[in-house]
């Protein structure tokens, strides 16, 4: 690696902001979180039970509690070594409909996402997954995108898939969805890598 791919790397290490702050698709832009977000979050999504089924949070019951959540992204987003990137379609810019965040860790980034339940099986999240692959693969400092989902989640499966990551693995008692069971279950790993 040259001195410019170690120089991000040591970036991306330092938690410098090295992805940037905005992604735009055909159809979505992608984009810093805002404290006017969270209302609209709690509406689309945080508050249902069918969104969060396969997260790692349970579904929020007040506004107060996305409130915060959205605060901690702001400030996370700032750091750089996360982006929780809002999701919007690009005639809405400022209606959020899902989430799509990406963490540095050395040369290898991890993401989540989820979408509001009103805008499932239109391949929006392939799209807005495969812009931030893209991005994040054409940084010097990184070589690897990760993911990983709940074996019965099919729709989360097929949206890596779609974005031209491979299942590389099933990883068991990786992590525990609390909307299914207690215990940690098991997932399958899923990488996109140049």
């Amino acid at each position: 690696m040259g001195d410019a791919g170690r120089s991000l790397a040591a970036q991306a290490g330092a938690g410098l902001n090295v992805l940037p702050n905005e992604l735009a698709t055909r159809r979505l832009l992608l984009r810093a979180p805002q404290p006017a977000d969270a209302r609209k979050i709690f509406d689309a999504y945080t508050q249902s039970a069918e969104a969060a089924r396969y997260m790692v949070w349970r579904p929020h019951a007040a506004v107060a509690q996305t409130e915060a959540f959205i605060a901690e992204c702001i400030a996370l987003f700032g750091e750089g070594a996360r982006w929780p990137y809002i999701l919007a379609l690009h005639d809405a810019p400022d209606a959020p409909i899902g989430m799509l965040e990406a963490r540095a860790s050395g040369y290898t980034v991890d993401i989540g996402y989820v979408l509001a339940q009103a805008y499932w099986g239109r391949g929006l999240m392939p799209e807005a997954v495969d812009a931030l692959a893209g991005a994040a693969l054409a940084v010097p400092a990184f070589f690897r995108l990760q993911a990983t989902c709940d074996v019965n989640n099919r729709n989360s499966a097929r949206v890596l898939e779609k974005a031209g990551f491979t299942r590389e693995g099933r990883l068991e008692r990786f992590v525990v969805h609390p909307n299914i069971s207690p215990e940690p279950g098991p997932s399958y790993m899923y990488a996109r890598c140049r």
